[in-house]
């Protein structure tokens, strides 16, 4: 928030990173002492969480608006949560496959596990992994995929 005033510029969203993000999307507790403070920091800042995962619940709780969260690049587990970035077949490698996964889940708002279960997601923001090889043409397939079948894309 300091970054953003030093430029005269405002804080839109508020997104836990990496392991805390993961720890928070089934940690009940974690989850609203994280809300909590984003909302004593901000209360009119969007809350990132994983679709379906108490960190959404946690911060409507709070009064926090919510943007739920799905990934591009990642596969998931039947419980709705990432696969571990430890498991070799955590990370989506072509622009194809992540394209299509976002399409599925913008359309018929599921996506399919690594074991073949649709599980339900709301996809309000679409992550693409920034230190990825391919970050920029994974983000292009996925936006042309997106327009030729006339989804509108739009700021949370």
């Amino acid at each position: 928030a300091a970054f953003a005033q030093s430029c005269k510029t405002k804080l839109n969203h508020v997104k836990p990173h990496g392991a805390l993000y993961n720890m928070a999307a089934k940690d009940k507790a974690l989850a609203l002492a994280l809300a909590k403070a984003v909302y004593d920091v901000d209360h009119e800042l969007v809350f990132v969480g994983l679709s379906g995962s108490v960190m959404i619940e946690e911060a409507k709780l709070v009064g926090l608006r919510t943007a739920s969260e799905v990934f591009a690049d990642r596969t998931y587990q039947d419980d709705g949560t990432l696969t571990p970035r430890t498991s070799p077949d955590a990370m989506i490698s072509t622009p194809a496959r992540a394209a299509q996964q976002v399409l599925q889940m913008v359309q018929r708002k599921t996506v399919t596990s690594l074991s073949g279960k649709d599980i339900p997601v709301v996809a309000e923001t679409i992550c693409i992994h920034g230190d990825g090889e391919h970050a920029v043409v994974f983000a292009k397939t996925i936006v042309d995929l997106l327009k030729e079948n006339n989804v509108n894309i739009k700021k949370p």
